[in-house]
């Protein structure tokens, strides 16, 4: 076939995925630490980010988006947790993100607890006054309003560095 007498050639293969995004998130985090000659590692606390990926991988995956709709200035998301986690997890988070979602935008988000028939389902709603960005958070839905801002990778390190980033009970 007319490749005898060739050697394969080896090509060099570098490796960059950590695992799963948890860990590599973590694992950034611990480069970060390390390269700061002021990092006091008697406060670190990995354990508190690992389980605050924990409630954001379970109000992602571990969620049942029931519906989305239109309101006026936004958009109304039901929310149904379909584990045990990700009820606990769905409290915790709802704690915060409205205050840092007004820092980051200005939008109001207000949550809602109703009934469901395991565990409580949550109404979500994000409005805005600014007309031209109400399409924005239709079209962001519940995913996006939630994963939206810069705020997420601070927080991590803030918490990982031992410091009350809107603090977490677990």
């Amino acid at each position: 076939s007319g490749h005898e007498g060739h050697k394969p050639v080896a090509k060099k293969i570098v490796l960059t995925e950590a695992g799963n995004d948890a860990f590599g998130t973590i694992q950034e985090i611990i480069t970060k630490l390390s390269q700061d000659p002021t990092t006091d590692w008697s406060k670190v606390n990995l354990e508190a980010v690992r389980k605050h990926l924990l409630d954001m991988y379970d109000m992602t995956m571990s969620v049942t988006v029931v519906s989305q709709k239109p309101v006026s200035g936004g958009m109304e998301a039901v929310v149904y947790p379909t584990t045990d986690r990700a009820a606990k997890a769905l409290v915790r988070v709802f704690n915060a993100h409205p205050a840092q979602l007004k820092k980051e935008s200005g939008w109001d988000m207000t949550i809602k607890k109703g009934f469901g028939k395991k565990y409580n389902k949550y109404i979500v709603t994000v409005t805005t006054s600014k007309d031209s960005e109400v399409d924005k958070i239709r079209g962001f839905g519940y995913i996006g309003v939630m994963a939206a801002g810069k705020h997420h990778q601070t927080h991590h390190l803030m918490m990982a560095k031992g410091e009350n980033a809107h603090k977490h009970e677990h």
